[in-house]
């Protein structure tokens, strides 16, 4: 693990972001995290926005700020996450546990 972040999404923003997604009918959303090398007036490195489409980018669209935060760990490195080549990814199932945090 290179870095550990945080980020703080307000309670009204989660509440547009899933009101668009039902209202779109999608099944999620994306979320695109930026870690700049330098920190803001608030100690902030870090901030989110919904994904854009590579038309949406082109378009110079306005970027649909989800929040910020900051790196809190680091070992100094951080590398390009790639698919390794023949190797079938591990998937999550949901379970109807009780005892689920959520």
């Amino acid at each position: 693990m290179a870095s550990l972040s945080e980020i703080y999404i307000k309670a009204e923003v989660l509440d547009l972001i899933l009101k668009t997604v039902r209202k779109k009918e999608l099944k999620g959303v994306g979320i695109t995290i930026n870690i700049s090398d330098k920190s803001n007036a608030y100690g902030s490195n870090v901030s989110a926005h919904i994904s854009q489409s590579k038309e949406d980018r082109e378009a110079k669209k306005e970027k649909f700020l989800v929040g910020f935060g900051k790196v809190f760990w680091t070992d100094g490195s951080i590398v390009k996450g790639e698919k390794p080549q023949g190797e079938t990814p591990q998937t999550f199932h949901a379970s109807n546990d009780d005892d689920l945090p959520f």
